[in-house]
């Protein structure tokens, strides 16, 4: 933060893991000051506010006036009338991913964002994980990626109730098979679903590059995982997300030998990844964006859009083969 440059005063409106997240790092951050928190829960509210010695707002309409940029981590389907109700007073405004929870609300917060001339976020956090950017560095070096694998898996949790786990895990990889990949031409897909809600989703998707996005995502699964694996024609790619570790695998034809067939060897090679908080990183770039400072690759509504569309298609051909 430049010496001139005041503090971005921030609200944090949703106050569960990931809203405390958000209060724990901003207020790490020299260049932001969180003024109130706010949650639905009161006593909640309070508890957290006086542990962080920060404001316990007691409506979110009371306090936007002292804020210039607000934090959204409440529930999804709460995303979309926060959103609105802070958009004629804020202008800075993050919101945890999913945008909204649901396609058609997605492109009405798109078009508000566009006709207010919002600085508006998504928390699509694992384009800050400094494993996702050292893989895109190696992709798009490569001669050719053929195929990409992603696989997210969570146990079953108490703390997400109001979407599937296409919205709720799925889109991530979905947001990364378009950043790294770029436009899909075709969906197809299938999963497992109790009543309206789907628990494990597998997607294929055909890119108009050539490339594949091949998506695994359950919450039925009793273990935690974050993987992509890239196959490319001169390299294979393994990426564990949560350990931050890359592997380079490559192979070279020796030369034969008289009577003998070739010999291939394959060589590994470990990935160097520095290890930063993507959280950390992801608000640094939305402070600066608040101050109007250029920040590359940040996600904002259209990117938000972009995802959710895949996320429809994913969940209507799931749905079409019940």
């Amino acid at each position: 933060m430049s010496a001139t440059q005041p503090r971005i005063r921030f609200g944090i409106i949703g106050l569960g893991r990931m809203g405390q997240n958000h209060l724990r790092v901003l207020s790490l951050l020299n260049s932001a000051e969180v003024r109130f928190v706010f949650d639905m829960n009161s006593d909640l509210t309070a508890r957290v506010a006086g542990q962080a010695g920060v404001s316990a707002a007691e409506s979110v309409d009371a306090v936007l006036d002292e804020v210039d940029a607000v934090i959204i981590a409440s529930p999804t389907t709460t995303h979309e009338g926060y959103a609105r109700q802070c958009a004629d007073r804020v202008r800075n405004i993050f919101v945890e991913k999913p945008m909204t929870d649901r396609l058609d609300t997605s492109l009405g917060l798109q078009e508000l964002a566009a006709e207010k001339g919002l600085n508006l976020q998504v928390g699509f956090i694992e384009r800050f994980n400094p494993a996702v950017g050292q893989m895109k560095q190696l992709l798009d070096r490569s001669e050719q990626v053929v195929s990409i694998d992603f696989a997210r898996t969570n146990k079953i949790s108490a703390r997400i109730t109001d979407v599937d786990v296409v919205t709720d895990l799925m889109i991530h990889d979905i947001d990364l098979a378009l950043h790294f990949s770029g436009p899909v031409t075709d969906v197809s897909a299938h999963g497992v679903a109790e009543g309206e809600m789907i628990d494990y989703a597998a997607a294929l998707l055909t890119h108009s590059n050539g490339r594949f996005s091949r998506i695994q995502a359950s919450r039925i699964t009793d273990r935690k995982m974050r993987s992509i694996q890239a196959t490319c024609k001169d390299m294979f790619i393994d990426c564990e997300l949560l350990r931050k570790e890359i592997t380079l695998s490559r192979q070279s034809e020796v030369e034969q030998r008289p009577g003998e067939p070739y010999r291939i060897i394959a060589t590994e090679e470990k990935i160097e990844v520095r290890p930063h908080e993507a959280l950390l990183l992801e608000l640094q770039a939305f402070v600066a964006s608040c101050h109007g400072e250029p920040t590359d690759g940040r996600p904002g509504a259209a990117e938000a859009v972009a995802a959710m569309e895949i996320c429809d298609r994913v969940q209507r051909a799931i749905y079409g083969r019940r």
